[in-house]
């Protein structure tokens, strides 16, 4: 069966690029018979705004974007991270890194990791006292692989190579979670069998890749959609000051996204409600018809 997902974090309030990555992940799931679930990213509480969560999962109900099942924090599930890492430490796939970011700049000049601690003996580490341990360093996954290939279902097939898979942080020094490991483990234990997002996530998904087939994991169909981008090239986002979606402009901004994925947008939609478009969307799903190159907002 069919799971997809949308996963934002709450580093700010949606706006027209969340979703556009947001209805394409709805449309694909529904259009497939399958379900649609939201999770809530929120494990890095220094970059999240107050109140963001809720509304996040209020704007994707204003646009009729419903979802199946209930709501999932991370910040709920941290214990799950742990049992990942620790599995991670068992088989010698992951380790303690000491190295500062200056430290890891200055020998290799680029700023990419080096595997300067893949010598840290782990049996010495006494698993119990793992997160403790990491208000003094943090943990890093053991790539095997310099380079890994998959197919993309937007991109075909799509390549990463080192140092893009060079050994990557799973657990922060300040004992907050790295996302590439958090997603990894909610992804697999939701069930999610197909992800769709921004192509800004290429390269985690690489990771990702190597983080499911460490953990014996099922796989996971990736594709990626374009992004939406200023005049000047730079992404539609939170950092940018990208406006808030807003509800009124609802049907609008459906109708436009749509348009911007490549779909057909019949002339009788624009006197639509939100329901209706949605429902000609699903019906009409040409996952094909996306653009694999980015789209300016001006267009």
């Amino acid at each position: 069966m069919y799971i997809g997902r949308f996963a934002p974090s709450p580093t700010g309030e949606l706006h027209f690029g969340s979703l556009l990555a947001a209805l394409a992940s709805f449309l694909d799931a529904k259009s497939n018979n399958g379900l649609w679930l939201l999770r809530i990213d929120d494990i890095d509480p220094p970059r999240e705004m107050p109140g963001a969560s809720q509304r996040i999962i209020q704007s994707l109900s204003d646009y009729g974007l419903q979802w199946d099942k209930e709501v999932i924090f991370q910040s709920e599930r941290q214990h799950l991270y742990n049992d990942a890492l620790q599995k991670l430490i068992l088989a010698n796939l992951a380790y303690p890194c000491f190295c500062s970011r200056k430290d890891i700049k200055q020998r290799s000049g680029n700023g990419f990791y080096d595997g300067y601690c893949r010598k840290t003996d782990n049996s010495a580490i006494n698993l119990e006292s793992t997160i403790p341990l990491a208000q003094n360093h943090a943990w890093r996954f053991k790539s095997a692989d310099n380079q890994i290939t998959w197919q993309d279902g937007i991109l075909g097939e799509q390549s990463c190579e080192f140092p893009d898979l060079a050994d990557f942080v799973v657990l922060r020094r300040d004992k907050l979670w790295a996302y590439q490991l958090a997603v990894t483990v909610d992804d697999y234990l939701m069930g999610i069998t197909h992800i769709v997002r921004g192509n800004d996530l290429l390269h985690e998904s690489a990771k990702q890749l190597t983080l499911i087939e460490a953990l014996n994991y099922s796989t996971i169909h990736y594709s990626h959609i374009p992004l939406i981008t200023h005049a000047d090239g730079q992404k539609l986002s939170k950092q940018n000051h990208a406006p808030a979606l807003n509800a009124d402009n609802a049907c609008k901004d459906l109708l436009k996204a749509l348009s911007f994925l490549g779909q057909n947008v019949p002339s009788s939609l624009k006197t639509a409600n939100k329901h209706e478009i949605l429902q000609s969307a699903i019906i009409n799903w040409q996952p094909q018809a996306i653009p694999k190159n980015n789209i300016s907002i001006n267009s």
